[in-house]
Order: C-alpha cells, then sequence, then structure tokens
C-alpha cells in the first residue's frame, strides 16, 4: 500500500485498496509471481484500482523479494522481526536494493505499517538531527544513516521508549510538524 500512497491521496489509496487485494490475489506470492508482464499490464489498466503502470510492475517486483527472503528467513516477517535495530537503516538498504520503489520514506513507512520498530526520516526529524550535529551533509549517506541510527538507539536505550515513539516526538515537536 505505501508504494501507492507515495505522490497519490493516501485516501485514495486506502478506498481502492479493497479492489487492489481482489485483483491481486490478496497478495499471495506464488500466484504474484506466476503472472507473465503481459498479464501484469493488462491488470494495470483495470479502472478499479490506481493505474499507475510503475507502481502496478512494483508488484511482481516486490512479491519476488518477499518470496527470496522466505526461502532464506523462513518467512518476509521473521527476517523484519529479527533484524536488529542497531542496524535498522541497513534494512531500509535492503528494501531499496532489492525491492522497488521503496526507496526513501516507503521502506521506512512500510516497516512501520508491519509493526516494526523503525523511525522515520522525515522533513523536521531530518532538520532536528541536522540542527543537533547528529547528520551533516546528505540524509542518505551511509555515514548520516548510520549515525542517525546510532542516536535513536541511544536514546531508546535512556528513554526506555520504542525507536517509533522517539522519531514521533522529534516530528511533532519541532519545525513544521510535517509528517512526510
Amino acid at each position: 500500500m505505501k508504494v501507492f500512497q507515495s505522490g497519490i491521496s493516501w485516501d485514495v489509496v486506502r478506498k481502492k485498496w479493497p479492489n487492489f487485494e481482489e485483483l491481486f490475489f490478496q497478495f499471495r506470492i506464488e500466484p504474484l509471481l506466476m503472472l507473465s508482464d503481459e498479464v501484469w499490464e493488462q491488470k494495470a489498466q483495470d479502472p478499479k484500482i490506481i493505474r499507475h503502470l510503475a507502481k502496478v510492475m512494483s508488484i511482481p517486483k516486490n512479491a519476488r523479494m518477499i518470496y527470496e527472503a522466505r526461502q532464506e528467513h523462513g518467512s518476509f516477517s521473521e527476517m523484519v522481526a529479527n533484524w536488529p535495530i542497531e542496524r535498522i537503516t541497513e534494512l531500509w538498504e535492503y528494501l531499496k536494493k532489492h525491492g522497488d520503489r521503496l526507496g526513501g520514506n516507503t521502506g521506512p513507512y512500510t516497516l512501520r505499517q508491519m509493526g516494526a520498530d523503525t523511525f522515520i526520516l522525515s522533513g523536521d526529524v531530518e532538520a532536528y538531527l541536522r540542527n543537533t550535529g547528529i547528520i551533516e551533509g546528505g540524509k542518505n549517506t551511509k555515514r548520516s544513516m548510520q549515525a542517525a541510527n546510532e542516536a535513536f538507539c541511544q536514546w531508546q536505550q535512556e528513554s526506555g521508549r520504542s525507536i517509533s515513539e522517539i522519531s514521533q516526538i522529534i516530528a511533532f515537536s519541532t519545525g513544521d510538524n510535517r509528517v512526510m
């Protein structure tokens, strides 16, 4: 769902989501992997869903990523649940590298929707991390990501709160309170 919400009204996506589930076999992995590119292109034209070919074509690519993670880790959910919080930004990189359209904040939003404890580098959180000297340069550099991850882990240990909670507290306590 998060892939489709990127750049599109979240409300529109939520309203159409039952149609996606119906058209794409409730997102069961095996049936999705058996469809040809031609069938995917045909499904992408269905007026009951958001007709965005690139986003629709991300479904089989992400299904493949989930399938391969399941082969290696028992299940994709287990892989996510067992991923060390101290390296959560490496999981973001995994999603970006092995999935499709899961870069930027889409990967972290997807993880949070799954129930994973992660932070979101929203504009306000990024500004806070910059103002406090935790990150410098590009927010997506390996150095900045590691510094942010370390800071959130330290705050988690100090406060006893989840990283998701800390991220939300920062986002709503500083800046313009932008969620995106």
